[in-house]
């Protein structure tokens, strides 16, 4: 007995050092993604994965207004102040700004931390539930930098740019 247990041992040896979370993450996400459909229905997921964002866009909302000791910014100034903290997990440019009389439209290109796990499963697409997460963070910090500032933030899946890597998005912020 202790010859199987030392040769079983041997054999499925790994080195922390070795695990793949990333893709274990990949697997449990598109799991959880399919299981909660499957058992609570579309909307369900969807108001799940759009409150999972919830939460850690007002964190970062509030402590951005805690740092600049201010409740309400501007459409700009929040712009560049929330991409600049998200640098550690987006890559985003800005494609287009325009304005219009009820609102203002900035068109990016986002690479997010959660392009490459939606890449690598079969059953996550771009610009679908999984990003849903996404929209509940920046609307939810967004509206909470502007306060009264704005009426409405969303923002929307445009295309996915599979030459740049990344989605194009646009975010409207009506005045």
């Amino acid at each position: 007995m202790e010859q199987y247990k030392k040769e079983l041992n041997e054999r499925i040896f790994n080195p922390t050092e070795n695990i793949n979370s990333v893709k274990g993450f990949e697997i449990i996400s598109e799991s959880l993604v399919y299981q909660v459909f499957d058992v609570f229905g579309r909307n369900s997921l969807m108001s799940i994965l759009y409150q999972t964002g919830v939460h850690p866009g007002t964190i970062i909302a509030d402590r951005i207004k805690r740092e600049y000791g201010k409740e309400k910014f501007e459409i700009m100034e929040a712009l560049v102040i929330l991409m600049d903290e998200l640098k550690e997990f987006y890559s985003i440019q800005v494609r287009d700004v325009e304005q219009y009389e009820d609102r203002y439209r900035v068109v990016i290109e986002n690479h997010c931390f959660l392009r490459k796990p939606i890449s690598h499963r079969e059953k996550l697409d771009f610009g679908k539930a999984f990003c849903r997460i996404n929209k509940g963070y920046f609307e939810t910090a967004f509206q909470k930098l502007l306060g009264d500032n704005i009426k409405k933030i969303e923002i929307n899946y445009l295309e996915n740019d599979a030459e740049k890597d990344v989605c194009v998005e646009e975010l409207n912020f009506y005045t």
